[in-house]
This record gives structure tokens, sequence and C-alpha cells, in this order.
């Protein structure tokens, strides 16, 4: 489980293939001298298990399953990446309820500044639109966010200076690919309600 704080960027090495698979080397100072073997750590959003460690390197192994519905295939060498660990027992909780399990990719439709803070805007996948809500709650790159905005195509974020400075987002343009996680509550009502009402 997370939050959806992002508390470092690392930089990736290398996205070595292995048949369908991959394994996923980053450099992150801060979260390699804490880590171990298994743990469970939130990697733009998708939740992966440290299984080599390095220096300040740690290593993931990426399912086919992995890289067919997440963004990480994208990934090239020297780029930024947010990183969380899974959130402690008794921890303080910030942000949200993310599960580090993305649902989809989307199109970074514009990332532009309005003075001091910055005006996010993703395309919305027709499919999982009924997940979100005005002030409601999403993860963008495992990125927690309030929704400002929802159109019939896309919703829009306002991000504030610090957000942008700790997260990649400040190296994000128009056409990237991100990874969104929507509200983990929205769907356990959806299916709560499914199961109850008459087809």
């Amino acid at each position: 489980m997370f939050t959806g704080l992002v508390v470092e960027t690392g930089t990736l090495q290398t996205l070595e293939p292995r048949g369908e698979s991959a394994r996923l080397t980053l450099s992150t100072p801060t979260l390699a001298a804490a880590a171990s073997i298994g743990d469970s750590i939130a990697v733009n959003g998708c939740c992966l298990t440290v299984t080599h460690i390095e220096g300040d390197r740690l290593s993931f192994d990426l399912l086919a399953e992995t890289l067919r519905k997440t963004s990480l295939g994208d990934l090239s060498p020297g780029g930024k990446v947010n990183l969380e660990p899974a959130l402690g027992a008794g921890a303080k909780m910030g942000g949200h309820f993310v599960q580090g399990h993305v649902d989809t990719t989307a199109k970074l439709l514009d990332y532009s500044a309005h003075g001091a803070d910055h005006r996010l805007e993703i395309e919305l996948p027709p499919e999982f639109a009924q997940y979100l809500i005005y002030k409601g709650s999403i993860a963008v790159d495992g990125i927690s966010l309030t929704v400002a905005e929802v159109g019939p195509k896309s919703f829009t974020c306002w991000i504030i200076p610090h957000t942008d400075q700790l997260t990649n987002l400040h190296t994000r343009s128009a056409g990237d690919r991100v990874n969104l996680e929507f509200d983990m509550l929205a769907k356990y009502v959806e299916r709560i309600l499914a199961a109850r009402l008459p087809a």
C-alpha cells in the first residue's frame, strides 16, 4: 500500500529485455541505502519488488503484463522516475490509498506554467471515466493528485511548485504516456452496487 506521496526521483540506468520480460535498474541514493531485497517500491506508480541491490542502484524484474499495462517500457537511460516505498505500519497517512496497481496509461496533453503553478491535462480513457469526480483523487505516475476539472475526453489537475520539483513532472511533455491508478474506493463501490442491483 502507498499514499501517492513521492519521496525521491530515481534515474534509470538500464532496461534490459529478458524475453517478454525485462530487468529495470535505477539509481536512487536515498532509497537504496535503506532498501532490502523483497521490498515493495512504487516506480512511477507501479508496485515493484526489489530483486537486487548494488551501491546506490536497485533492480526490479518486470513481468510481461507489467510492460503491457504500464509505461515503464517507454523509459530511456537517464530518465527520471517517481519513487515511494511501501507504507509502514503506523506511518503518517497522506495523499490517498494507492495500491500500485496501474489501471491504464494515458497521453499527457498539456503541462504548462501558469504563474508559479502548472496545469496538467491528461486524456481520459472512456472506460475509466466513471471513476473520476471533481475534487476526487487519482494517482498519475504514482503522484496523488486532486482532480480539478473533468471533461468528456480529459481531466485536469493543478500542480504546486513543490510537487513540480519533487517529482518527475518537470521533465515530462505533451505526448508522453503516464500511468493512471483510479481511486480504489470508487472501484469497490461499483463492484458492490453491481452485485446488488438487478441486471
